[in-house]
């Protein structure tokens, strides 16, 4: 790791430059045109394995595998820590076909959820999982098609019905955004593996003596399995968890029926004693707009209904376990327009100053 002493960060000043983001009514962000100290940041590997060939090596035949090694499954981390920091960092994990990109700056230019809680002084660690993004030494092989379907995406991810997006939408809607958008989709190099990704982030949070795990989408799995793993994880704060999700053995809801083209919604079993581990800390799961409380003809619309209404159930039986969880629907708050990117959007400081103001009731900033 790498140490900096009190960094002045000014390359950060124009990132917000035109966004017309909303400021804070909290009065715990510092204006975007602020220097930004840090203390410390850097970059590691955390996790992972290594394979050995069989044979030994021989350097008259170097492109022989032949006792040679692979270096694979680690997750990538790259981590800022303010001047005054406070005493929970948060760790960033993104979702399907994503990276860390997810948390820093959005489709639109403007300071992304890592920036934003960097500003209002929490260190931040932000995650590529493993087979993914800069982690992307995998020890399986794996064939990447290039596949036409970024249509699909912006109607599974509720931006609109393609080429329109959704009346009062939050997204940016540019085509630079949209471009931007798009190209920050990235592909597994190896097998999504719910358990290895959350053994390395079990890894990261004993590396850096615990932390508060904020997860989106597909993260939402690999989230709880890392609290069922390591006893450092003191709070979980998921948006739109989509799968991976667990319940007692005996307890787990039947499949949730959806038009969806991914099929029904189904829920994991796991021994109680690994499921009441998730009811030691507090867990604020968010969901965005555009998701109908009856089924839909809109199938992505009814796709994230039956996630909303397993993250209901998924919380209720925490609670009915001696937990602490809540479910928020945004629009029963009265914010509107936000896709599956909900903390990426115009809207985002609005969403952060949520979830400072839960930090501190939780007593965790």
């Amino acid at each position: 790791m790498k140490r900096i002493n009190y960094l002045l960060l000014s390359a950060l000043l124009a990132l917000c430059a035109g966004c017309g983001r909303q400021s804070s009514s909290s009065g715990e962000e510092k204006t975007t045109d602020s220097i930004l100290v840090l203390r410390e940041q850097g970059s590691f590997f955390v996790g992972g394995s290594v394979v050995t060939a069989p044979g030994s090596y021989d350097t008259h035949q170097p492109l022989k595998a032949n006792g040679q090694t692979l270096h694979g499954d680690h997750a990538y981390v790259f981590y800022q820590i303010p001047a005054g920091s406070r005493k929970n960092p948060l760790v960033f994990l993104h979702g399907a076909g994503q990276s860390a990109k997810t948390w820093e700056t959005t489709p639109d230019g403007c300071e992304g959820f890592s920036i934003i809680f960097l500003r209002r002084g929490f260190s931040t660690y932000l995650i590529d999982q493993p087979r993914r993004g800069r982690a992307g030494r995998s020890t399986l092989d794996e064939t990447i098609k290039a596949t036409p379907d970024e249509q699909f995406w912006f109607e599974n991810f509720r931006m609109g019905v393609w080429p329109e997006y959704y009346e009062g939408s939050q997204f940016p809607q540019s085509e630079e955004a949209l471009d931007q958008f798009f190209r920050q989709i990235t592909p597994n190099t190896g097998a999504y593996d719910e358990q290895l990704i959350a053994a390395d982030l079990a890894a990261l949070m004993d590396k850096i003596g615990g932390g508060i795990l904020v997860t989106h989408s597909q993260g939402g799995g690999p989230g709880w399995q890392t609290a069922i793993r390591s006893d450092k994880v003191r709070a979980i704060v998921s948006y739109e968890p989509g799968s991976g999700f667990v319940f007692p053995e005996g307890e787990t809801p039947e499949p949730l029926q959806t038009i969806s083209p991914f099929g029904p919604l189904t829920a994991t079993a796991i021994p109680l004693a690994d499921f009441e581990k998730l009811t030691r800390f507090p867990i604020i799961i968010y969901y965005g707009d555009y998701i109908p409380a009856e089924p839909s003809n809109n199938w992505a619309m009814d796709s994230w209904r039956v996630r909303l209404q397993m993250a209901r159930l998924f919380a209720a039986c925490i609670n009915r376990h001696g937990g602490d969880a809540t479910v928020i629907h945004l629009p029963d708050q009265g914010i509107t327009g936000n896709s599956h990117f909900l903390f990426a959007e115009r809207n985002n400081v609005q969403l952060a100053d949520l979830l400072s103001a839960w930090l501190k009731e939780k007593g965790l900033d």
